[in-house]
């Protein structure tokens, strides 16, 4: 029986590299990786061995025979992804053998190469796919990496496998786990098992943690690089982009970035940072982020209650009035930024409809000209009618797509009442949420290009810099998912050996005790992999008295009493 991926794949390919007969696709060293949506086995080629569920860091792989009743679609999505390769390449051998002159000599070559490369059988990821340089070429390093979540974990993850480097792993909060803790939805707990896969690192013996030192505040980056080989900042993306639409600033509306920083216990957000009295809520986009916005705004608490979701944010939920969430999407259900493994999750929320607007002739004909498993024709058996916007939610709980609709201004005197879009339509509403991409954040000290908010730099070295480094977010911008880090790091870090084994490392000045110093001088509430155990352990235990998975600390004076409340010794 062939085994199938799910919902919270997150594409970083671990699963390829494992793999005996080469049947996951895309492969990293495809053209189409990082552009799909999810990784898929070809049930054609998979021998039912299992080593890609055993590899899996978030438990995205079952057999197909196995796949829970909200999962069962999946087996037909892995399978159609290698039906739509097919037909492609045979429209393109259809193409070649209509072409008037064949390619001879290197441009021969070149294309049987390219054809290689693209076709459904090309060999496995031996990751990561870099050159790389040997540890013994240089001596030992000390690497600070600044930022503990996906992007950063994935770089310290392949230095302390690849090299004898030493990693000093430096967080703005007295926690780690960046997007992992704080970005992904509570109700995801499978894609934040990726986070135990870093965990394991947190421990390692040439790791040491400095959580809660802020660079750029209490630690400028030139301190940073003096007293380290080789710095790489992985501080992600940490604003929101604006809509630049009038009463965008009044009082109800919020950015889905600090939404989601309020129910996942961001301690920069506090308990009553966002209201939830409100009968219906407009989220301004349809990415995945405004997916999980809409569907945690109506889920059952009760089934939440079981999540690490803030507590704060449960008991809000728990009084909600909110009915009904609207999705706009500026164009039409067949450009929607959602993934389709997101969309199918809206169908299986127990009491909540799916319905779309269908206001404009363009949205129903889209539906109906889609194939079955495009993201259009996924819409087909939702319920369509003509939204009467004048009247309050209906009875219940739903999530309605307004597609063709770009908000035009937000209104209402001292708070939101509603959204005025395109085409004339007034949405009274109480809540407006704005998801439409996040936005780096300079760092002081580095250069900064306000167009990208991104650091400019040439794979992965700053730009101009002899020992800084950048990866994930702040590097590409904030596209791809918790996987595409994975590659990013790869690059970054392949950039950072070649420099070791060219000698344009600068020598630290300072050593590694005298950093340790340093820091302690500048903040005296650091918290180290023993107390990043003692914060683990506390918020788990007190999750168990609730019934919980564990109950977050919300506040930086929380997780570092916790810290220091602990006697917990590491093994060893």
């Amino acid at each position: 029986m062939t085994y199938a991926i799910t919902q919270t794949c997150c594409n970083d390919a671990t699963c390829v590299a494992v793999c005996p007969v080469n049947c996951i696709h895309p492969t990293p060293e495809e053209r189409a990786f990082g552009s799909t949506e999810m990784l898929h086995i070809d049930p054609r080629s998979c021998i039912d061995c299992g080593a890609c569920a055993d590899a899996c860091p978030v438990d995205a792989i079952f057999p197909v025979d196995r796949l829970k009743p909200a999962h069962r679609e999946y087996a037909a999505l892995n399978a159609a992804y290698y039906e739509e390769e097919e037909a492609a390449a045979t429209t393109e051998r259809k193409g070649a053998a209509a072409a008037p002159a064949a390619v001879t000599g290197d441009g021969a070559e070149a294309q049987a190469e390219a054809a290689e490369r693209t076709g459904p059988l090309f060999r496995a990821w031996d990751a990561p796919g870099f050159a790389r340089s040997l540890p013994s070429d240089f001596a030992p390093l000390r690497v600070a990496v600044v930022g503990t979540g996906p992007a950063g974990m994935y770089a310290a993850e392949d230095l302390l496998l690849h090299t004898d480097a030493q990693v000093t792993l430096v967080d703005r909060l007295p926690v780690a786990g960046g997007l992992i803790r704080y970005g992904v939805a509570p109700d995801h707990p499978a894609t934040k098992k990726v986070g135990e896969a870093f965990a394991r690192f947190h421990h390692h013996p040439r790791v040491r943690m400095q959580l809660g030192l802020e660079v750029g505040k209490e630690l400028s980056a030139a301190e940073l690089a003096a007293h380290h080989d080789a710095v790489i900042y992985a501080v992600g993306a940490a604003t929101d982009r604006r809509l630049g639409i009038p009463g965008e600033e009044l009082p109800g509306s919020v950015s889905a970035t600090g939404l989601v920083a309020w129910y996942n216990a961001h301690p920069d957000h506090a308990p009553d940072a966002v209201s939830l009295d409100a009968e219906r809520v407009v989220v301004v986009g349809n990415g995945n982020v405004a997916l999980d916005v809409a569907r945690i705004l109506v889920s059952d608490p009760d089934t939440l209650a079981a999540t690490d979701i803030a507590g704060h944010a449960l008991d809000a939920l728990r009084g909600r009035r909110v009915r009904e969430v609207v999705l706009l999407g500026r164009r039409g259900p067949e450009d929607a930024a959602y993934t389709r493994t997101e969309l199918l999750a809206l169908g299986h929320l127990d009491g909540v409809d799916l319905v779309v607007d269908d206001h404009d002739p363009r949205i129903g004909a889209a539906i109906d000209a889609a194939g079955p498993l495009d993201k259009a024709g996924m819409l087909g058996g939702v319920t369509r009618t003509a939204v009467d916007w004048s009247r309050p939610p209906e009875p219940g709980r739903r999530i309605v797509f307004r597609f063709h609709s770009a908000p035009l201004a937000v209104t209402g005197e001292q708070a939101v009442t509603g959204v005025q879009v395109t085409g004339g339509t007034a949405i009274p509403a109480q809540l407006v949420v704005r998801s439409i991409g996040h936005r780096g954040v300079a760092v002081p000290g580095l250069p900064f290009d306000e167009t990208t908010g991104t650091v400019p730099h040439e794979g992965g070295r700053v730009r101009g810099r002899s020992n800084e480094y950048v990866v994930g977010w702040i590097k590409r911008g904030p596209s791809g998912g918790i996987g595409a880090n994975r590659s990013c790091a790869a690059e970054t870090v392949t950039t950072l050996l070649a420099d070791a084994v060219a000698g344009e490392l600068p020598a630290p000045s300072g050593s590694a005790k005298e950093f340790a110093r340093l820091a302690r001088r500048r903040n005296r509430r650091l918290v180290d992999a023993r107390g990043l155990a003692a914060i683990e352990r506390a918020e788990r235990e007190s999750g168990q008295r609730d019934g919980r998975v564990r109950t977050k600390f919300a506040t930086v004076p929380e997780l570092v009493a916790a810290a220091r409340r602990s006697r917990l010794r590491l093994p060893g």
